[in-house]
């Protein structure tokens, strides 16, 4: 399984709403297929080229390379905080990467896939200096939106051409710029249009965004620029392009690479450098791609072109370049939008809550359960303080919690360790036999990326184990030991069940209820956040995530609990929170007006 998360760009910190659309999802479903069973790779970093960094190193005063170690470094912290189990989570500057993207641009060169065209270029007319798209905006030519940029307007999602403006200005000075030619590489895209017309017309489960967005797009595919003029990004493999300082892969191009790149790099780095080969070149591999909808544009049209193209499978045909044939994707995960006040967070505006914020006062696991349950799988979904809080108080303090504090501390004090049963009744064989079926249900929903239904499975688990103890009322049961033990020991082992089933959801606090049943050892693996040499660029350090995920012990099914483990009194797993942050959120949350 490979498990391909989308790369956030390194010019920010990253809040609330990204990690909903592609960090923890991805990770839910990743924890998942390794309990299952499966050989999970999953893989992104710090998307690191284009104008976004320099538009971003131009406000601190600072180079491209320095704003993107500084946050680079930043979103790594952000993501192991948030216990996102990355194999490989690195970054677009490497050499690897150059090589790789390099390499996959070659084969398209040389299959037909990629053209040289005459375009125009924005010149700043007092300085001389290129003016790379985005640091143009104006009115978009089709829908009429003012603020559109230089190669997109993100009212109507269209691709544009900074000279297609209407009233364009330089976003540097306001100047209006001048339109020289220039000459870039564009990829063909309508030499795939019957190629992946025919591939999409295979994928009738994804998800329906997904899917009606995508084959809408077919419709109408032109060529795509894959170069642009610009001094910062990965340089163009061809003589008479490798030595300009203006002439670099778009960032698009070289970012959806990236999955790939990252692949190889891991494979390198575990010491196997073909490892790679066992997810890209293998038919029976699986690979699922997550990402917020307003990446499906390259991830279900632009990153298949490429492989097909570089495969030599597209409508011109062609040999299959270095890497040999790569796997194509084989489901699109895409979320929607987490907003606020019924818009998109934006940092400019203000509308923001970033995750470093978020995890130092209520921790990983609440907002990881938050976005699962309520987030916007399917559909745009609004974040409140007064739900966060609601769902932390009732489902994961009143219900999850006090089924593991009440249950651990009786058995605790009547007898020390986990009780051994006798003569179990109806009620008793009934609780277990519904949490042994919700592995199969909630697993099913977990492989379809289903995370609201699977979540709903595990919480109806411990809905009927609370109720199981209410009804049967063990405290009452002190002339009646074997019995009180039994009820106990069929809590206890529900509670384990439970565990499982939410682990995906919960890592953090399932260790720690692991640890409360008197486990030992690495139940729920966690991320690393290392400091490594850039294996082609001498002197270069870079900041990775990784982890050793093989020893972990949690595995998908019922394990049954063993008789006469020593407990001790657990502690509150969750804290509630004060129902007056419903209101009003912590004092550095935004506050919004209506």
């Amino acid at each position: 399984m490979l498990t391909a998360v989308a790369w956030p760009y390194a010019n920010g910190p990253r809040h609330i709403g990204h990690v909903s659309g592609f960090g923890v999802p991805s990770d839910v479903f990743s924890r998942y297929q390794r309990m299952a069973g499966n050989r999970v790779l999953m893989v992104s970093g710090t998307d690191e080229h284009g104008t976004p960094i320099t538009v971003q190193a131009d406000n601190e005063n600072s180079t491209p390379q320095e704003t993107a170690d500084k946050y680079t470094r930043q979103i790594g912290n952000d993501l192991q905080g948030l216990g996102l189990s990355y194999d490989l989570f690195t970054r677009t500057s490497t050499g690897n990467h150059a090589e790789v993207t390099q390499q996959i641009f070659l084969a398209l060169h040389r299959n037909g896939y990629v053209v040289p065209k005459t375009t125009r270029g924005a010149i700043s007319p007092s300085t001389g200096r290129t003016l790379p798209d985005r640091y143009v905006e104006g009115t978009c030519p089709i829908c009429g939106y003012d603020g559109a940029r230089g190669d997109q307007c993100d009212n109507c999602g269209n691709q544009l051409d900074a000279a297609e403006l209407i009233n364009p200005k330089s976003r540097i000075n306001g100047e209006t710029p001048k339109f020289v030619e220039t000459e870039h590489y564009f990829l063909d895209l309508p030499a795939f249009t019957k190629t992946l017309g025919d591939w999409l017309g295979t994928k009738n489960d994804w998800r329906p965004n997904v899917l009606n967005f995508t084959k809408n797009l077919i419709d109408d595919m032109r060529p795509r620029p894959i170069t642009r003029d610009l001094d910062w990004g990965v340089k163009i493999p061809l003589d008479g392009w490798r030595d300009q300082p203006l002439k670099r892969f778009y960032v698009w191009f070289d970012a959806v690479i990236g999955y790939f790149s990252a692949s190889v790099e891991w494979a390198r780095r575990s010491g196997n450098p073909d490892a790679w080969q066992e997810w890209w070149n293998n038919a029976d591999a699986r690979s699922y791609y997550f990402m917020g909808k307003d990446n499906i544009t390259f991830h279900a049209q632009i990153w298949p072109a490429l492989l097909f193209g570089h495969n030599g499978e597209g409508d011109k045909g062609g040999e299959p370049g270095k890497y040999g044939k790569l796997h194509l994707p084989d489901e699109i995960v895409s979320s929607e939008f987490l907003t606020m006040s019924g818009s998109k967070f934006s940092t400019s505006r203000g509308r923001v809550i970033y995750v470093e914020d978020f995890l130092r006062d209520f921790g990983p696991d609440t907002l990881r359960y938050f976005i699962s349950v309520a987030g916007p799988e399917t559909q745009d979904t609004d974040f409140t303080w007064d739900e966060f809080v609601r769902r932390t108080n009732f489902e994961l303090a009143n219900e999850w919690g006090n089924l593991v504090n009440r249950s651990i501390s009786m058995a605790h004090k009547n007898v020390g360790a986990i009780p051994r049963p006798e003569a179990p009744t109806a009620a008793d064989e009934e609780l277990k036999a519904l949490s042994r079926k919700a592995f199969d249900t909630a697993g099913a929903h977990l492989a379809r990326s289903r995370f609201k239904l699977a979540a709903g499975e595990a919480m109806k688990v411990v809905t009927a184990a609370n109720k199981y103890i209410s009804d049967q009322e063990p405290w009452k049961l002190k002339d009646d030991p074997a019995r009180r033990d039994t009820v106990l020991h069929t809590a206890l082992q529900v509670v384990s069940d439970a565990n499982t089933l939410l682990t995906p959801f919960l890592p953090h606090s399932a260790q720690k209820v692991h640890e409360a049943l008197g486990g030992t050892g690495v139940w729920a693996a966690q991320p690393e956040l290392k400091e490594v040499d850039d294996l082609d660029i001498d002197g270069r350090v870079n900041p990775i995530l990784t982890g050793d995920y093989a020893a972990e012990q949690a595995k998908w099914a019922s394990t049954p609990i063993e008789v006469g483990t020593p407990l001790q009194k657990p502690s509150p797993l969750f804290t509630k929170l004060d129902p007056a942050l419903g209101e009003t959120g912590p004092e550095w949350a935004p506050i919004i007006k209506e």
